[in-house]
C-alpha cells in the first residue's frame, strides 16, 4: 500500500516538472492526485480496521497462543475474553454474537479479546509429529500471559463448550483475574471408561467433523436442521486444520471433572469465587451436567454483569430494543421458567438462580 503511494506522488511530482503547460499532462497530474487521495483514504480504512481488529501471536509458558484483539481497553474496565468450543475457532464460534445489533451497545464500552486454541485459527500451521497439545490445566496456564501481555486489570470470561471448561478452570485457578463468567454448554464432569471407549469406536469409523459434530448439536438438531449441521461440517473441514483439531478433541475428551465444592463445606475448597451466567440449550449434549454442580458451588448467578459496567442511559436503549420480542413471546415462554432457591445452611445465605428455556 506504501509503495503505491509513493509511486503515483512520483509520476505526479514528474508530470508537473517536465510538462506543466500542456492540458493533456494537467489532466493525467489531476488524476493521479486522485487516485492517491483514493490511496490515502484506503490507507486511513485499512487503519482504521487495524485499530479494530489486531493479531497477535503471544509467547506463553506452554506455547504460542493466538490472539485478536477487538477495540482498546477502556479505563479500569475488565476485557471481554471468548474461548471457542472444539471443532470452532473464534470466528466461527462468535462472529455472528459480536457483529449482533445488540452487542454494539457492549461492545462500544469493552475491549474484546478472542483467544483461539493453539493450532485451531485459520490458516494455522499443522503441529510437527510428536507434538505434546496442552492439557486443560495448561490451556487456562496459558491465558495469564494474555491478561499481561496486555495490560487488562481483570476479564469477564465467554466460553462455549470446551472453552467454556478453560474458563472455569481458570477462573478456579486465578480467581483475582476474573471478575465474572458467561458458560455456554459447560460440561464440568470428565469422560468415563464408556464414553471414551465409545468414542474412541466413532473416531476409527467416521470423519473428524462427523465426530465433533454430536459434541455441538443435539440429536433432534443433527435430524431436522440439516442444512445448518452441514454447513458446520463443511466449515470445520476446511477452516480448521484436521490434525490439530485432533490433537484438541483428544485432549477435551481426556478432561478431568472440574471438582467444585461449595465455600465452606470442605477446607481449602475449589469453588468459583466470580458471578457466573450459565447458559444450556434445551436437549443440548451436556444439558444434564451443567446445572447441578455449579448450584452446589457457586456463591450466586448474576445474570446482569456485564450491564452493570454500562451508563444508564443505555440500559434504557437495551431494555427498549428487547421490549417487543419479549412482550410477544411472554405468553409462550412464561410456563417454561422455573425459579429454584438454594439454601446453604453452613453460611445461612439463600442464592436464588433462574433456569429459563428460550
Amino acid at each position: 500500500m506504501t509503495f503505491t503511494f509513493t509511486l503515483y506522488l512520483s509520476i505526479v511530482h514528474t508530470s508537473i516538472s517536465c510538462h506543466t503547460k500542456t492540458k493533456k499532462t494537467t489532466d493525467f497530474t489531476g488524476e493521479c492526485i486522485a487516485v492517491a487521495a483514493d490511496v490515502i483514504a484506503s490507507q486511513r480504512a485499512c487503519s482504521i480496521l487495524i485499530c479494530l481488529f489486531q493479531e497477535h501471536d503471544i509467547e506463553t509458558p506452554y506455547g504460542m497462543l493466538h490472539v485478536v484483539i477487538r477495540g482498546a481497553p477502556k479505563g479500569n474496565k475488565p476485557a471481554i475474553l471468548t474461548y471457542h468450543d472444539v471443532g470452532l475457532n473464534h470466528k466461527l464460534c462468535f462472529n455472528s454474537f459480536f457483529h449482533n445489533e445488540d452487542m454494539q451497545e457492549i461492545t462500544k464500552h469493552f475491549v474484546v479479546c478472542h483467544v483461539d486454541a493453539p493450532g485451531q485459527q485459520i490458516g494455522a500451521s499443522q503441529m510437527p509429529q510428536g507434538y505434546q497439545y496442552p492439557t486443560m490445566d495448561q490451556l487456562a496456564g496459558m491465558l495469564p500471559s494474555v491478561v499481561q501481555h496486555f495490560g487488562f486489570k481483570s476479564i469477564v470470561g465467554i466460553g462455549v463448550g470446551a472453552g467454556a471448561y478453560v474458563l472455569a478452570k481458570f477462573a478456579l485457578i486465578f480467581p483475582d483475574l476474573v471478575e465474572g463468567l458467561v458458560l455456554l454448554n459447560i460440561d464440568p464432569n470428565g469422560k468415563g471408561w464408556i464414553d471414551w471407549a465409545t468414542g474412541k469406536l466413532s473416531g476409527l469409523t467416521s470423519a473428524l467433523p462427523d465426530t465433533v459434530l454430536p459434541h455441538l448439536f443435539s440429536q433432534e438438531e443433527l435430524m431436522n436442521n440439516t442444512e445448518l449441521v452441514q454447513s458446520y461440517r463443511q466449515q470445520i473441514n476446511n477452516t480448521v486444520n484436521q490434525v490439530n483439531l485432533q490433537l484438541f478433541w483428544n485432549m477435551y475428551n481426556s478432561r478431568r471433572d472440574l471438582e467444585m465444592n461449595r465455600s465452606g463445606t470442605i477446607i481449602n475448597a475449589k469453588t468459583l469465587k466470580c458471578p457466573v451466567m450459565l447458559v444450556v440449550g434445551d436437549n443440548a449434549p451436556a444439558e444434564e451436567g451443567v446445572v447441578s454442580p455449579f448450584l452446589s458451588s457457586t456463591p450466586s448467578l448474576h445474570f446482569n454483569l456485564l450491564l452493570l459496567y454500562l451508563p444508564a442511559s443505555l440500559m434504557t436503549r437495551l431494555a427498549r430494543s428487547r421490549t417487543a420480542s419479549l412482550t410477544s413471546g411472554s405468553s409462550i415462554e412464561s410456563s417454561r421458567i422455573r425459579g429454584f432457591t438454594h439454601t446453604d445452611s453452613n453460611e445461612g445465605q439463600v442464592s436464588h438462580t433462574m433456569e429459563v428455556s428460550c
